[in-house]
């Protein structure tokens, strides 16, 4: 496929109902933007947003790179392996992503958002592990670094912008009957990122261009390979950061008791932040049956294990609820759900007791359903809220 034909898709891909939602009853507004842009693009350094960057220029936009800086190189930590987010390998990212601009003949800012960092995204780490709850670092970074802080610090610097792309997998549309901006799915399953973006608001949506969102990751990589992008191969960050989590945590080992589901000391343990629900090696316990961690106490600094049937369980109670294609809904009303990154999205029935605060019943039971978590819930293709699991049902 040429270049020109992969143009024409982000022109479309932004409001397309054919694209995003076939079995969607209700039409979409298509009103992409086609005169000369400027877009901001949040640049990583890797293959997805210099593609992103690539294909905004080659559609007649004024493109202006930006990375966001959160590394501090007087930091203590180690960081370990690379291809991670937060870590010293940042000097190298910056150092791409600044000759991708070059190659591409468009401006490039590196944006210090390290103080916000610290506070909005390494603090509550820190916080929600010491509380037995496991966060996600990422949600938290796109919906109030990526998205939130780095345009608004870019703007700060004199750098106006109509939009701001970046290289995830995802595609946003308007729709007329409800008057809101809806956050879709990518054509590509396997690479799908609306999970992590679910803390969008409107007014952040209303801006945001995702020109992968309607391509495969092979078309991408093909993309750059025939432009001459010599990030086409490169490794893709896999974590968001590269070292032990205990050295972002900062504290010291607290001993305290491995229980059963009937209070049975089995085995003893160094700090709850070093376990997950349904985590099964790394436990130490000497037994004949598997024992799977099916909750962490912190106020009483117990790790609490079962067996494998007591990693399951019906529905959650999420709150810090983020609503995108509705204000909110009355009643009992089925969608499909997804409690982690990685899995599908199940069918359930979502019900919202206050706009904060919903509960969520899975047709079939699920495995390690994890406060700290993301449930991120859809409805027609679209992603109709999300919020952070609180307690599994």
């Amino acid at each position: 496929m040429t270049v020109g034909a992969f143009l024409f898709r982000i022109t479309e891909q932004r409001n397309s109902p054919s694209q995003l939602c076939p079995s969607s009853p209700d039409p979409i507004q298509n009103e992409y933007l086609l005169d000369r842009m400027k877009v901001l693009v949040g640049m990583s350094g890797g293959v997805d947003s210099s593609v992103a960057a690539l294909l905004l220029k080659q559609a007649g936009h004024e493109v202006i790179g930006a990375t966001m800086s959160i590394w501090s190189p007087d930091s203590n930590l180690k960081a370990g392996a690379k291809n991670a987010c937060y870590g010293p390998d940042e000097v190298e990212d910056i150092r791409e992503a600044e000759r991708v601009s070059k190659d591409l003949g468009i401006s490039y800012h590196v944006v210090d958002c390290r103080e916000q960092y610290e506070k909005i995204v390494l603090e509550n780490f820190r916080e929600e592990y010491l509380a037995g709850r496991t966060p996600n670092p990422c949600v938290r970074c796109n919906g109030m670094i990526k998205f939130g802080v780095l345009p608004f610090m870019t703007e700060k610097l004199g750098i106006e912008f109509d939009y701001f792309a970046t290289g995830h997998y995802a595609q946003v549309a308007f729709r007329e009957e409800t008057a809101r901006w809806e956050l879709r799915a990518a054509k590509d399953p396997k690479k799908d990122q609306t999970y992590f973006l679910y803390r969008l608001s409107q007014k952040q949506l209303s801006r945001a261009m995702f020109p992968l969102g309607g391509l495969l990751k092979s078309e991408v990589k093909q993309i750059a390979k025939e432009n001459g992008l010599h990030v086409h191969d490169k490794e893709e960050s896999m974590d968001f950061y590269g070292g032990d989590y205990k050295e972002l945590i900062g504290v010291g080992a607290q001993e305290g008791k491995i229980v059963d589901t009937e209070g049975n000391v089995v085995g003893h343990h160094e700090g709850i932040w070093n376990y997950t629900r349904g985590q099964r090696r790394g436990l130490r316990i000497a037994s004949e049956k598997p024992y799977y961690v099916i909750d962490l106490k912190d106020k009483t600094n117990e790790v609490v294990v079962g067996s494998k049937e007591e990693t399951y369980h019906q529905g959650l109670v999420a709150d810090s609820i983020n609503w995108i294609s509705v204000e909110g809904i009355s009643g009992e009303t089925a969608v499909e759900a997804k409690i982690r990154s990685s899995s599908t999205a199940k069918p359930a029935r979502v019900t919202a007791s206050d706009g904060k605060t919903v509960s969520l019943q899975f047709d079939e039971p699920q495995n390690a359903i994890t406060p700290g978590q993301s449930v991120v819930i859809y409805r027609e293709g679209a992603v109709l809220c999300g919020g952070v699991i609180a307690r599994a049902l």
